[in-house]
């Protein structure tokens, strides 16, 4: 399918508008899943040449989406990871956990960066931080789209190696929906209720009877005021 592919503009326009010298595209990943991790990528580019077919993750087959990831871990001058875990986000709220897992990646950054791009219309990040945030980031904004595909390709990755042989993991198929609810993912889930790696704060457990005893319910209070400043959409 054609695509329009991703430039260095919003960089070019906040190192002219604002002199910031390093500026970092950021995304995340699993915001929607049931289980895992939320996992962003903070990528550091340049204004080099991409690679060739570089555009939103979820625009490109997980066979082209792994080689392109050997090719980009390469290519961008910078890039770190950060997590918030399943307890994190059930503590917290999926704003507060995105927000933390964002901070994790931009200050395991060698160089902290001047100016952030983030993906959508919502920002998470906040002060102290320099934020723009770009609706469909992940697929114009080279960085943004940069950082999409190394989260997806390592998030992934981690959670199809969640477990041991013969644990029973191996039913909820992670390795195949990366802890998002697919038929499979379901129906284990009812059998077997959900495992370590679950959010247990979600309401899918409201549609487990033998297994909504396990839902957690609480909030921080920051979370609570960081939440009510917009709302979040998911995406696989």
């Amino acid at each position: 399918m054609p695509y329009e592919a991703p430039t260095h503009a919003v960089e070019r326009s906040l190192r002219a508008t604002t002199g910031a010298k390093v500026v970092a595209g950021v995304d995340e990943v699993g915001r929607g899943a049931w289980a895992g991790p939320v996992t962003v990528c903070a990528a550091v580019t340049g204004l080099r040449r991409p690679p060739e077919g570089l555009t939103d993750s979820k625009l490109i087959t997980p066979k082209r989406r792994d080689k392109l990831a050997v090719v980009l871990e390469d290519w961008v001058t910078a890039h770190a990871l950060g997590h918030a875990t399943p307890e994190e986000i059930d503590e917290l709220g999926m704003t507060a956990a995105l927000r933390l897992a964002a901070v994790r990646a931009l200050e395991a950054l060698p160089v902290r960066p001047d100016a952030v791009i983030l993906d959508g219309k919502h920002d998470y990040l906040g002060s102290p931080w320099r934020v723009r945030t770009v609706i469909k980031g992940d697929q114009s904004c080279v960085a943004v789209a940069a950082a999409s595909v190394i989260a997806k390709v390592w998030r992934d990755r981690m959670m199809a190696g969640l477990g041991e042989p013969g644990d029973g993991l191996e039913d909820f198929a992670f390795g195949a929906n990366a802890g998002y609810p697919s038929p499979v993912h379901r129906a284990a889930l009812e059998e077997r209720g959900p495992t370590a790696y679950h959010r247990l704060s979600w309401s899918y457990l409201d549609a487990l009877p033998q297994w909504r005893h396990l839902k957690k319910v609480r909030r921080s209070e920051e979370s609570l005021e960081l939440e009510n400043g917009g709302q979040l959409g998911f995406e696989f």
